[in-house]
């Protein structure tokens, strides 16, 4: 079978095609089809129902592409993922909405719907909870939305934060004084904030007390008004910390919480504070739960991949945890009379 796509834009074709062909080789080997390019058309031939799937993909990146969305692998197995799932309907949504521009001119937008339902979220909410695994964009789309609330004069203040919780390393082990000893957990965050202000942007704004990066405890007894609170790697916050950082919020403030469960550095006796605020917030009026999926992993098309593995092998552990059908455990004893 053969379906033929006309194409307006010779541009669009070499978007979607991609360098030496590699984004159309993934779409083919997905769909086992053959696609060419000839004359201003497109032709898939292969299987009717591959076919028909491998089209639809393909109008959805020449759709992106007619946008001046830029194609990568990543976008294509989003792409093909969606069409797969039957929500090839909106894959219009993509790439929608600026959230800021960098230092060096870049937009900053989301990349899956995941992202998008995020940013919404911080927009409408005045706090946010941001729940997945590693590579989903969660602090680096909480800082561009902290960052255009900053440049639109609706917060005075950025404040960034994270718990110092070892990840293997000891913090005491770790040369210098206090601050250099708490750096290398904030990293992240700064890395973020070049990114989105320039390093000498980010300093001018440091030395005003415009921005703030700071441990978690250093917000403890304070009141935070007209400012953007992002508390990073909150799986690793106990309960009482949680508490403590929730209540610090002042007036005219936001609060985006962002974390991993399956992340969780802390001893095998405490109770992370993120896993409990999901509870106990999840349906509080003003308050947002987003929970982010493999899917929606913006880094090399190997971490989506390794996050399932991982995802499978902890199901599989819990299956082999449970007790087999009629073989309940065995019955505790009882005090002799």
């Amino acid at each position: 079978m053969d379906r033929i796509i006309a194409v307006d834009r010779v541009e669009d074709v070499l978007s979607v095609f991609g360098s030496f062909d590699q984004n159309m080789h993934i779409v083919e080997k997905e769909y086992n089809v053959h696609v060419t390019d000839r004359d201003a058309e497109l032709r898939i031939t292969g299987e009717p129902e591959d076919v028909v799937h491998a089209e639809k993909a393909v109008q959805g990146l020449l759709s992106l592409a007619a946008r001046g969305e830029a194609i990568d692998e990543q976008k294509v197995r989003y792409i093909i993922e969606m069409v797969r799932s039957g929500r090839e309907d909106q894959i219009r949504e993509l790439g929608s909405g600026v959230i800021c521009i960098t230092a060096k001119g870049r937009p900053v937008k989301p990349k899956t719907l995941g992202q998008s339902a995020y940013v919404k979220a911080i927009r409408e909410n005045t706090v946010t909870l941001g729940i997945g695994p590693a590579g989903t964009g969660k602090t680096y789309l909480a800082v561009a939305a902290a960052v255009a609330a900053f440049r639109e004069k609706s917060v005075n203040r950025i404040i960034l934060t994270r718990p110092a919780v070892e990840a293997g390393e000891r913090l005491g082990f770790l040369p210098g004084d206090l601050q250099s000893k708490v750096d290398p957990y904030l990293r992240p965050l700064y890395d973020a904030l070049f990114d989105m202000l320039g390093p000498e942007t980010y300093n001018t704004y440091l030395e005003k007390g415009n921005i703030e990066v700071a441990p978690l405890a250093y917000m403890r007894g304070r009141t935070l008004d007209d400012s953007f609170i992002i508390l990073d790697e909150a799986q690793n916050t106990s309960r009482e910390q949680m508490k403590m950082f929730l209540t610090r919020l002042g007036f005219n403030s936001k609060m985006v919480i962002t974390g991993d469960v399956t992340q969780i550095d802390l001893p095998a006796d405490k109770v992370s504070g993120l896993k409990e605020a999901m509870r106990v917030l999840d349906g509080v009026e003003d308050i947002a739960v987003c929970r982010f999926t493999g899917a929606d992993v913006v880094r090399h098309a190997l971490v989506q991949k390794i996050i399932s593995a991982y995802e499978k092998y902890e199901k599989s552990r819990e299956g082999d945890r449970r007790p087999a059908p009629g073989k309940p455990g065995l019955p505790g004893r009882r005090n002799k009379s």
